[in-house]
């Protein structure tokens, strides 16, 4: 199959067949900007900061984090491709931007959610309501992939928030940990 025939059969047309297609990368941007969002606003809680102090950090990592992200899928298939084409061997995929931009999006959208409460100002403990959040949007996320898989839909979910949650707990720890011993 020659280029211009990979790019006309390319992109599905069906939304289950796009979100199959583009399922690494929805996961891969959702799970990472939930986990590395929510690890910014639990290190901060876990050293007593001010409110004020995970709304700057979390939108600075939400962003730059979620460019990063995207660029680096972006550029891991780019360098997947010309290592093929150095190898003779046929293209695979022939729009690497669309997927860095995937990831992107999905980081940007999925991270934001651990920041809501802070932003929004939800009037509860901001920390509790953004747990609360966030272990729902991990166990979503996850229990989403089974739409477009044959996984258990309450098997996935529970993965990725056990994931998620360990990865809080760790950046809570330091956290309370590093202020303790900086006091």
């Amino acid at each position: 199959m020659n280029r211009e025939q990979l790019i006309a059969n390319h992109e599905p047309t069906e939304p289950i067949d796009l979100a199959r297609h583009y399922l690494k990368d929805l996961i891969y941007g959702a799970n990472d900007g939930i986990i590395t969002t929510f690890a910014v606003v639990s290190g901060v809680a876990g050293a007593a900061l001010a409110n004020r102090v995970v709304i700057i950090l979390g939108l600075a990592n939400l962003i730059a984090d979620g460019f990063s992200m995207g660029a680096s899928n972006f550029l891991s298939i780019r360098s997947e491709e010309a290592a093929r084409a150095a190898a003779g061997r046929t293209p695979k995929e022939p729009f690497p931007l669309r997927h860095g931009l995937v990831t992107f999006a999905a980081f940007v959208i999925a991270g934001a959610i651990p920041l809501l409460s802070y932003v929004l100002k939800l009037g509860a403990p901001a920390f509790g309501v953004s747990v609360g959040m966030t272990l729902l949007t991990l166990f979503a996320v996850g229990a989403g992939r089974s739409l477009v898989t044959d996984d258990n839909w309450f098997h996935a979910g529970i993965e990725m928030l056990v994931v998620g949650a360990a990865a809080a707990g760790v950046a809570y720890g330091i956290g309370a940990w590093i202020a303790g011993v900086t006091a």
